[in-house]
């Protein structure tokens, strides 16, 4: 008896557009990258709609819809399901949102740019020197452990607290901690070696 030869289907790219908000959350929670973007894609124009409503400053507005954004890829493990995903979603924009105008009322007073020496606010090496320190912080970033630099990352720049970055990175606090720490040294150390050099 002879075997019947059948040509494989060709696969086709999945249409991460076309699923709805429950497939791209199933796939992204595991592990699915394209799922994880396809739903940031979609549903940033919202995002950053609400930001603006609930903020009144453009440039908050924006710093807290990026931050909810960078929120919902770290937190989408905790979505259970028990709500839509667009009402978690609203939940975490708002948030985020009482968090960004919180900082600012708490925020220190900076210094007036005369109080920081003359023609601070027109040097115009200022702008080159504040690009090349940001190339140079993530090429530092790159340089050290992935999970080091995430939650030094989570921790510094957006300010989650260790038990956050622990639930968040599915690692104990103890851990997220020990990164944060060797993590730092590894920085500072590679931030003088380019200053010695």
């Amino acid at each position: 008896m002879k075997a019947i030869r059948q040509p494989l289907r060709s696969q086709r790219p999945l249409d991460y557009e076309s699923l709805s908000d429950l497939v791209l959350v199933a796939r992204a929670k595991d592990g699915d990258g394209d799922a994880l973007e396809a739903l940031c894609v979609r549903h940033a124009p919202r995002v950053e709609r609400l930001a603006r409503h609930l903020l009144r400053d453009p440039e908050d507005a924006r710093d807290a819809g990026q931050e909810a954004l960078a929120k919902l890829c770290i937190r989408l493990k905790q979505f259970r399901g028990e709500s839509q995903f667009p009402t978690w979603l609203h939940r975490l924009v708002v948030n985020t949102c009482r968090d960004v105008a919180e900082r600012q009322r708490t925020r220190t007073h900076e210094p007036l740019p005369e109080e920081l020496g003359p023609d601070v606010e027109h040097d115009p090496t200022r702008g080159v020197r504040i690009t090349e320190l940001r190339r140079e912080l993530c090429d530092s970033l790159a340089g050290i452990s992935p999970e080091q630099a995430q939650v030094i990352v989570l921790k510094d720049a957006l300010g989650y607290t260790f038990e956050e970055i622990a639930t968040a990175a599915g690692m104990p606090v103890g851990t997220a901690k020990c990164h944060a720490h060797r993590g730092r040294s590894r920085l500072r150390e590679r931030l003088e070696d380019r200053d010695v050099a």
